[in-house]
């Protein structure tokens, strides 16, 4: 082996250990299904007993049966008492909340996973095929820091290492520590607790009840080290090995992704239906599928029209994992790829679905876009925030100036 060839192997070996990469996409992919899991709880409310719980028509005891078998992890099945039932829905849509904002990332990815589990292999027959994809992206999430930017942890990683004066805090080699954390300790001893009492009640699921304490004991040895020997040895140590994990899991969902596409492209692709270019057609036609019957109609009164969304469908999908070997074309099929599931979650009544397919998708959006798009959306939020305390102020005595209107100020003066 070559001198460069080993240096090119060091870095690359250097990098994935020592930055946890795509910050921004994991960022996006986090809200994304989060907020497409709390959409759909939400939504589903109403009929949450019908659907996971003792009211559906999947009883306890074939719930209880079919975990026998297939050894999967949910808490319903814990007890099958309502109160019980009615906490997990609810600790469901908190996690998916707290996730969503970026409280205590780490921990909530892990509530996050655990209430899609226990609702889903609850009740295995609910769902449109975007609950497959939350299935499997609720448990990749867990391994990835995808609270590095866009969340309230670094926000308050910013203010930690940001004192009061304003000015840039020392580095933690010089022997700075970070501020005392109550709720991480208190949060950890609460799950802890949970956990252990799980272990005796579950008979199965037996993987997720490992990996939860090994999330539980990582967790713990992360906050001891970091609290008491910050930018020591095995503090570096453990951070090269979340951004391991990290880079690993985000290439899992990158790989997913493709495997999602090729694999629903490659099967399109032995249909007569959609060999023939009418595939589309009939799901136009089904009362199921058309909340909008007139566009339905519309659409399908073109054969031209349909022929063409046949064949781009399966081109589509079929040349996705291909052109990520190429920036500009991946990013033309992405974006096609994008409003192809708006017009799904429109045309066909399947909102939630592709919500969860534009989430997986957005793991492959470039960075430049996300930084502008966050960007931009901050400078929104902030107008927003003016304008509401400049309205406040209005109303409870003379406003006070507002940095931002400065230079109009100045011109009304000199004018």
């Amino acid at each position: 082996m070559s001198r460069t060839s080993g240096q090119g192997i060091a870095g690359a070996v250097q990098r994935i250990t020592a930055t946890a990469l795509g910050p921004h996409q994991a960022a996006v992919v986090r809200v994304g299904f989060a907020a497409t899991w709390l959409l759909f709880l939400l939504w589903e409310a109403p009929n949450r007993h019908e659907l996971y719980g003792p009211d559906g028509p999947w009883s306890w005891e074939l719930g209880n049966r079919l975990i026998g078998t297939n050894d999967a992890f949910t808490v319903l099945m814990w007890t099958d008492g309502r109160l019980w039932f009615e906490l997990v829905y609810v600790m469901a849509v908190l996690s998916s909340a707290l996730l969503m904002v970026g409280w205590r990332t780490r921990t909530m990815s892990v509530l996050f996973m655990v209430g899609v589990l226990s609702l889903q292999n609850r009740s295995i027959f609910m769902g449109d095929g975007g609950d497959n994809v939350i299935h499997l992206m609720a448990i990749y999430l867990v391994v990835t820091r995808c609270g590095r930017v866009w969340s309230l942890d670094a926000r308050r990683a910013a203010r930690q290492s940001r004192p009061a004066d304003g000015h840039p805090a020392r580095d933690e080699s010089a022997g700075t520590r970070p501020a005392p954390d109550t709720a991480g300790p208190v949060l950890w001893c609460v799950l802890g607790f949970v956990l252990l009492t799980g272990t005796f009640l579950n008979g199965s699921g037996i993987a997720v009840l490992l990996l939860l304490w090994a999330v539980w004991a990582g967790q713990a040895l992360w906050w001891l080290v970091s609290r008491y020997l910050p930018r020591s040895q095995p503090h570096l140590l453990l951070d090269c090995l979340a951004n391991l994990l990290h880079n690993a899991g985000l290439l899992v969902i990158m790989a997913e992704v493709c495997l999602i596409y090729a694999t629903a492209g490659w099967y399109k692709v032995q249909g007569s239906r959609w060999q023939d270019g009418t595939a589309l057609y009939y799901p136009l036609k089904l009362d199921y599928f058309t909340p909008w019957p007139a566009l339905s109609d519309l659409l399908a009164a073109g054969g031209i029209m349909v022929m063409i969304l046949t064949y781009g469908t399966v081109i589509v999908q079929v040349a996705f994992p291909f052109t990520l070997f190429n920036r500009k074309v991946k990013n033309v099929l992405l974006a096609i790829m994008i409003v192809e599931h708006a017009g799904i979650a429109v045309i066909l009544g399947l909102p939630f679905f592709s919500l969860a397919m534009i989430a997986a998708d957005a793991v492959f959006l470039p960075t430049v876009f996300l930084v502008w798009l966050g960007a931009r959306t901050a400078r929104g939020r902030d107008r927003v925030l003016r304008r509401f305390r400049r309205g406040s102020r209005s109303a409870g005595g003379p406003a006070e100036p507002d940095p931002e209107d400065a230079p109009e100020q100045a011109r009304t003066l000199v004018a």
